[in-house]
């Protein structure tokens, strides 16, 4: 089935403030799972129902959590971030709940707790499965009765938030191994948002890579003559186990490192540690006769080459590597989401072969609802040519 144009997600709203909200969040991609991520955040974000946000470290969960309370009624008043494993457990009732003068060593005054200071906004609870369970009977008090007693206090304080929380951790499997309660689990659930990870998200890769580069060049004031077409391609086949976080920190150390020089693909390799592609036929079974194995060997390696001369080839009909600079820093390079797309040089050479092969690979596109593994076996391309393509030709679904 192919991927709706974005409007889809809400009849108001239309392409260009689609790309707004994108920008407004930070939630950039253009990739199924971003996609589906995005129109669960604008079905829900009207109410006031609990979101509870999974996903792994480094993937962008406080996004999405700045991207519920933008889209919310309540984006005018406070979204309070509680970091729910950096506060140490013996001051974390005070600092959800506050305290009252006298209630413990040094409490001199009165002090509103972080529900107090999200009242008529937001509250986002990250890491909540680093929470103890003696806070979590409170906190469900609190989801349930919308209230709460200040440490050392006697009075009930309402609050009126709305709960988003976030954990890289499996809620339901802590729930079976007693470390989290089913109630709170329940009642924090009620609406799930799973973020994806960046290795399921790799045609975003390049857009990412680019945004951040621009970002920091422009805050620092670097040029950067950018990265080759085929140092984009290769990052997409990094496993990223950092996620987003880990993909920016890398880019920004290699502009720092490398003087703004351009990134190729060799280039990668002193910042990030792919896996040998002749390590996933390895080792050979050593059961079987020697003749056999070195047979097997033999062929196996015959194969990659034969796969590394096809990849050749296809780079060689496409023609030259085109790749994008960062001159001297203009403020209007990062204006618009968009505009990172477009750090490419348009290539005129060969332009009637060129406009053949995009009808093609679109009209292919097209009759595979999108399916690009689907669409690269009809073209006989590897997938990772096809993305190549795809972005080279910048085809998007939505566009048809």
């Amino acid at each position: 089935m192919p991927v709706n144009r974005p409007t889809s997600i809400n009849e108001n709203m239309e392409f260009e403030s689609w790309r707004a909200w994108q920008k407004e969040s930070g939630i950039l991609g253009n990739s199924e799972p971003v996609r589906r991520m995005l129109e669960t955040i604008a079905q829900v974000a009207a109410t006031d129902i609990s979101v509870l946000i999974s996903g792994e470290s480094g993937t962008g969960k406080e996004l999405v959590a700045r991207a519920v309370h933008l889209r919310s009624k309540r984006h005018d008043a406070p979204l309070i971030t509680v970091n729910c494993g950096a506060i140490p457990e013996g001051i974390l009732e005070s600092e959800l709940f506050g305290h009252e003068k006298g209630s413990f060593t040094g409490a001199i005054g009165p002090r509103k707790g972080y529900f107090e200071l999200a009242d008529t906004g937001s509250i986002f609870l990250d890491e909540i499965g680093e929470l103890p369970t003696s806070i979590q009977v409170k906190l469900l008090r609190v989801l349930e009765n919308r209230e709460f007693l200040r440490v050392g206090g006697s009075e009930l304080h309402k609050v009126n938030v709305r709960f988003i929380a976030a954990t890289n951790r499996d809620l339901e499997q802590e729930v079976h191994k007693g470390n989290f309660r089913e109630d709170l689990f329940y009642r924090l659930n009620a609406i799930h948002i799973h973020v994806p990870a960046l290795r399921e998200r790799r045609e975003d890769i390049p857009l990412l890579a680019k945004k951040f580069a621009a970002d920091f060049c422009r805050e620092n004031l670097i040029e950067f003559e950018g990265f080759t077409e085929d140092a984009l391609f290769r990052m997409q086949d990094y496993h990223w186990p950092g996620n987003i976080r880990e993909l920016k920190n890398i880019v920004e150390q290699m502009i720092v490192l490398e003087r703004g020089r351009q990134i190729t693909e060799h280039g990668l390799e002193k910042y990030i540690k792919f896996q040998d592609p002749m390590d996933k036929r390895l080792p050979v079974p050593l059961q079987k006769p020697r003749d056999e194995v070195e047979k097997e060997f033999l062929i196996r390696v015959l194969l990659e080459i034969k796969s590394e001369i096809a990849q050749l080839r296809e780079l060689i009909m496409a023609g030259s590597t085109n790749h994008y600079r960062l001159g001297a820093w203009r403020g209007e390079l990062t204006e618009d989401i968009q505009d990172v797309e477009d750090f490419y040089n348009n290539n005129e050479q060969d332009k009637s072969v060129a406009d053949m092969e995009r009808e093609m690979i679109r009209s292919t596109l097209i009759k595979s609802g999108w399916n690009k593994r689907k669409a690269a076996k009809i073209l006989g391309l590897s997938e990772r040519t096809l993305y190549r393509k795809i972005n080279q030709y910048r085809l998007r679904d939505d566009d048809f």
